[in-house]
Formats: structure tokens, sequence, C-alpha cells
């Protein structure tokens, strides 16, 4: 079975990883003309990494990623431990997008992996997909993937009028610096209590990432850098967190990437007969849970299983939805909930709540070997 993957980003890369290792013939096509990632860390918690160690690549994994907590202060430093949750539902592995973009690429192998590709349609008929590509290329497969990202090419023609849209007032800033030797001693997240969020963590590498996001934000003034010094001092009574706004000042400009949120609607079908989609294609979501790459990482895993289990593209299809779109109303309802929170107590708990569901609900998904 012949499978295209459009997108290598890191759920593009992830899926064709567990492809390949699952025995299917795969190619990834990116429309960039090197393996890039936009963005700065994120968190992998463990659900994910177990997929990693099932791929046989969880160690070059964890030797790019630092272990890190989802452990919350208030504004005034008093560290919030929500009640019946233990370690293990704030544990995570701090990662650099780029880094694990690069590591998954070499895991894949660099002939599964085709650049300069920009999709921009499929035919499908009863046994087959052609993807078309801006060149005027095609690639005739069994299944194609939509793993685009949150403007996927491929959703807007399997699902139309589903584009990505704002998340209202919802905005995030965060960067990495790539060495502050001894300046940051432990990992420090904030939630304040006008829809502030903000701290900072150590790298595996010395350096650190940090981070700010505000929901409900009114328009915003002054430069980049001004944006996150306002919101870093509300996250700061009587000064015990000014290593936040120190790692701010000390970040260029250019350095901080500042995104208006955007989400992907919930959608009425994921899939077709021979047309499925994965990651943020499907399901593009608020970062305020920390979870969309964990989740995207089950959607290819579970893609994968289902192919396998049942040896024909459509009825793996039909399965991989049933099982994904119910999965994912329950992520939106949990995610709502945390969002929604009106004290950084609620906050914590609600957060909590969802590592704990998304960690200990029992799984569906498992990779072959």
């Amino acid at each position: 079975m012949r499978v295209v993957v459009i997108g290598a980003g890191i759920i593009g890369l992830t899926t064709g990883l567990a492809l390949r290792d699952a025995g299917f013939d795969v190619l990834v096509c990116e429309q960039a003309p090197e393996i890039r990632a936009a963005g700065a860390s994120l968190g992998l918690w463990r659900n994910a990494l177990a997929v990693y160690d099932r791929l046989g690549v969880g160690d070059q994994v964890a030797a790019i990623g630092k272990p890190s907590g989802m452990w919350f202060h208030d504004p005034t430093g008093r560290l919030m431990e929500p009640a019946g949750y233990s370690p293990a539902d704030h544990h995570y592995l701090l990662v650099h997008r780029a880094k694990l973009n690069d590591r998954l690429a070499d895991a894949l192998g660099h002939d599964n992996i085709r650049l300069d590709a920009r999709f921009v349609r499929y035919e499908e008929s009863p046994d087959r997909v052609v993807a078309h590509f801006a060149d005027g290329s095609s690639e005739e497969c069994d299944l194609l993937v939509g793993a685009d990202g949150a403007y996927s090419v491929v959703r807007a023609q399997l699902v139309p009028d589903s584009e990505a849209r704002e998340h209202v007032g919802h905005h995030a800033w965060r960067a990495v610096l790539p060495d502050v030797g001894d300046s940051v001693t432990s990992d420090v997240l904030v939630v304040g209590d006008r829809g502030f969020r903000g701290g900072y963590a150590r790298t595996y590498d010395g350096g650190a990432f940090w981070l700010l996001s505000q929901f409900n934000a009114p328009e915003l003034t002054g430069t980049v850098k001004q944006q996150c010094l306002e919101r870093a001092r509300d996250l700061d009574v009587d000064g015990w967190n000014s290593t936040l706004s120190r790692l701010i000042e000390s970040t260029p400009d250019d350095k901080i990437l500042h995104n208006q949120i955007m989400v992907v609607p919930p959608l009425s079908h994921w899939v077709s007969a021979r047309v499925a989609l994965a990651g943020d294609a499907a399901h593009a979501m608020s970062p305020h849970i920390t979870a969309g790459a964990t989740l995207g990482v089950e959607d290819a895993a579970l893609l994968v299983d289902r192919l396998t289990l049942h040896g024909d593209v459509p009825a793996a299809l039909v399965d991989y939805e049933a099982d994904r779109i119910p999965h994912y109303e329950e992520v939106a309802r949990r995610s709502a909930a945390v969002e929604h929170s009106t004290t950084p107590d609620e906050f914590a708990a609600a957060y909590a709540s969802f590592s704990n569901w998304m960690m200990t609900r029992e799984s569906t998904v498992d990779v072959p070997r």
C-alpha cells in the first residue's frame, strides 16, 4: 500500500515514520525547500513519548528535550497544587520544534521526503488518489493524509468552508534564548487574574524558553517587547518573578514570536474513502492546554494502527474517524473548562484534570512492530 502524506511538520513526519515502520510505502511531501519548523518549543506528554519509544526514536527525542513540570503559581508566587492529582499529571518533556523535526526526518529517511512540493489538490476515485502539485507533477497513492497544519489545503477540499479562524482576543508571545548561564534555576509558570499566563523553563542545552499568553486581550498597542513586559508585570506581584521580565528584556525584538491564535472549527468529518486528516489539519486548537503536538502524535499512531488492523483503506478510515471525532469533542470540552476558569486556582485544577484524563484514559492506540 502506498501512502502520500502532505506536510513535513512534526505530525506529518511522525505519520510517515509510523507508516514506514509498519511496512507501508510512504512519501511525505513538503512545500518548503527544507525541513523546518515555525515556533519555539513544545511539550510532549508521556503518551506521545510512548509512541516515539515504540517507533524506536524515543532516545533521540529524549536527547533533545528537558523533563519539565506543568505546575502553576499565582501572581504572588504561591504554588498551586490541585488536590487529587499526582506529580505524573504535571510532567512532560520540553523539546525544541526544529530539532525534533530534524530528528524525525533523519529517522524517516530523506529518500522518503519530497521537498519543494506544494500540494494544490487531489483527485479521488474508488481505488486510488492522485495528489497534484504546483509544479504540474503528481503522485498516485492508495491513501492521502493531510497533515498540513491549521491552514490545510487538504482539509479545504475535503471539508469546504472549514477555514482556520481567529480565537478572538487570544494572543501568544514566546522566544528561545540559546544561553542564559545561571540566570534561570527553575521552571516557573504563572496564571494571572486577567487571562494572563506566562513563565519560563530551562532547555536541555543550557538555554531558556519563555512564553506569555492572554485571553480576551484588548487591542494591542506598543512594540511586541512592550506588550510582553506589560503582561509580565501583572504576573510579578511584589517582585518575586523578575526573571521573566529579564528574559524578555534580553530577547532581541525580532526573535520574539507573536501570534494571534487561530483554531480550526469542529469538523463534520475527517475522512473520505481514501483521504484522511491528522494533527492541526483536523483540530488546530488553542495552545493553552500545551497538548496539540501530543494529541497529533496520537492521531498518527491510531491511523496506522487502524490501517494495519483492517488492511482496507476505507474501513480503516471509518474506524479512525469514529474514534477521533468524539475524542476531540471531549478535548474541546475540557480545554474550554481551562480557558474559562475565573481564578488561578480554578485554572490549575482544570488543567490538572485535563492532563490526567489525556494520559490515563484507556488507550485505543497501538503501533504495530
